[in-house]
């Protein structure tokens, strides 16, 4: 709606004024008619103009407004640019303006469209030529892949970075990749560069310089040094060196055991050692490290294929590892991903569109916009109908001129539409309702029982009135003997000289198939025969 305020410090009590005007009530398709509302108001009045939907079935192609003023008063004209471009006798609405909230109405009007002439002297008739089958685009499917392959490719993307991808080495992973001879003797020349005994903190020196040598020890010898006491630790040195297992001799053990003693006196005595003891200590553990490489026997070649036999299970374990992360990431974005779909669009829609649904497909294919029979129905469905022919019984056949039927589908399927058009004999009366009563009777000697009827008018959006009845009805497949239990809708109308009337049949409950049936019936249209 268009809003428009006056204000001013002038008031009035005379009552606003409201008229309006057309310059043509005939025009030609797609020619333009001008529609003027004059409101006449006192300074401090509300005036709401009408916009938008409200002139249907008349197209509004532009609003223009003029205001002037006289004295304390104002005149404000309204001007529409309204059209039509289907042939036909439309109904121009009674418009509503609001001046300070009082509703005013304008006269409705009624328009007649007219074709373009043609000149059939000149312009030659053909027949009509027979339906051509097309294609079905691929419109929609190429939407689905594109959206598909875009979150393939976050998926993938995801998955190489956090699980697939090579990630850099941080300097404290490359230094525990390092075997272990040469990860003490890294340790210990950073040990030699740090700065424990210039700011005297020579029990974290002793503390780390232990916790080298026994690391060592514990990973190479394979024995339990870091949680042995220093006495414990000596005796199962020299247990091995007596069982032949390590080759040191024994200065190197006695040397290793006064180093320990000293870290023990530091580290629970407080003790504070010469610096120069505390660096030839550092040195002493050196070649305790070198020395304990060099005791250690070589690997036999059965160890040796054991250790690759172990390093192979740890990559094969490694592998297994990244997959089921892998996996578990995948299943984890598809589940967050179906999660979103299923609060936006509903599990059913969701279950529907990945699964399949038949009247889904309907719904979401391309509609087509035809006419059928004569006189003429004109509808939008999602599929073209085709002609076919129905017998007429005898009874009537002496009133029935023509009869013209279009059909998709069966009652039994998921979607069914039949449409007839039929005219009359001169000086025939036609009786609605008994048409309406005869359609039903049929649809029970097609085998539908326990049929539930209701009926009212309705308007199609072009303003052609018609009859509705519609309900449930149970079917039995024949193939299955499976009753099924539908609904259906009857419309029914008399334009143009003829009856026209429009089946639809779907299963109950199928709220794809309701919206096709609304979609189908706001579409239908007759035009002027000529």
């Amino acid at each position: 709606m268009f809003l428009f305020l006056i204000s001013t410090l002038a008031y009035s009590q005379s009552e606003p004024t409201v008229s309006s005007k057309i310059d043509s009530t005939t025009i030609k398709i797609g020619e333009r008619i001008n529609f003027e509302i004059n409101v006449e108001a006192d300074s401090t009045s509300v005036v709401v103009f009408p916009e938008g939907q409200t002139f249907n079935p008349l197209e509004v192609i532009e609003s223009t407004i003029d205001t002037f003023r006289n004295n304390d008063r104002f005149q404000l004209i309204k001007k529409y640019g309204l059209t039509q471009f289907d042939s036909g006798y439309y109904k121009l609405p009674s418009q509503q303006i609001l001046i300070n909230d009082k509703s005013y109405y304008t006269d409705s009007l009624r328009i007649r469209v007219n074709d373009v002439a043609v000149d059939t002297t000149k312009q030659k008739m053909y027949d009509i030529k027979e339906l051509v089958e097309v294609d079905r685009s691929s419109t929609g499917w190429m939407s689905y892949l594109f959206w598909i392959l875009i979150s393939l490719i976050i998926i993938g993307g995801l998955l190489y970075w956090f699980v697939f991808r090579k990630k850099p080495l941080t300097e404290e992973e490359k230094v525990a990749l390092l075997p272990p001879y040469d990860r003490a003797l890294l340790e210990l020349k950073k040990l030699e560069e740090s700065k424990y005994l210039i700011q005297s903190e020579y029990k974290q020196y002793y503390s780390e310089l232990t916790d080298i040598v026994r690391s060592y020890i514990e990973e190479d010898v394979n024995i339990s040094a870091l949680e042995s006491t220093t006495d414990e630790l000596i005796l199962k040195l020299e247990m091995l060196k007596d069982s032949g297992s390590l080759n040191i001799d024994e200065s190197t053990i006695k040397q290793f055991k006064n180093v320990l003693q000293t870290a023990d006196l530091v580290k629970f005595a407080k003790s504070k050692p010469d610096t120069k003891v505390a660096e030839t200590d550092r040195l002493s553990i050196e070649q305790i490290v070198i020395k304990t490489k060099e005791a250690l026997p070589e690997p036999t070649e059965e160890e040796l294929q054991d250790n690759e036999e172990y390093l192979e299970m740890l990559a094969k374990k490694k592998r297994k590892k990244k997959l089921v992360l892998g996996g578990i990431v995948t299943l984890a974005l598809l589940l967050i991903a179906t999660s979103f779909a299923v609060a936006h669009y509903g599990f059913n829609y969701v279950k529907d569109t990945v699964i399949g649904h038949p009247t889904k497909e309907l719904l979401e294919s391309e509609w087509i916009t035809s006419e059928y029979g004569f006189p003429a129905i004109y509808m939008e469905t999602p599929k073209v109908l085709k002609r076919i022919k129905l017998p007429i019984p005898e009874e009537s056949a002496e009133f029935i001129d023509t009869n013209q039927a279009f059909l998709y589908g069966s009652l039994i399927d998921h979607f069914y539409i039949l449409t007839t058009s039929t005219t009359f004999k001169e000086g025939v009366e036609f009786d609605v309702q008994k048409a309406i009563d005869g359609s039903i009777s049929t649809l029970e000697a097609q085998g539908a029982k326990n049929i539930v009827v209701k009926q009212e008018n309705i308007e199609t959006l072009t303003g052609k009135t018609g009859v509705k009845a519609y309900g449930s009805m149970v079917l039995t497949n024949p193939k299955t003997n499976k009753e099924i239990k539908s609904d259906y809708v009857l419309l029914s109308f008399t334009e143009n000289g003829g009856f026209q009337q429009l089946i639809i049949a779907y299963e109950d409950g199928d709220y794809y198939a309701e919206a096709i049936v609304d979609r189908i019936t706001n579409s239908i249209d007759f035009k002027s025969e000529n």
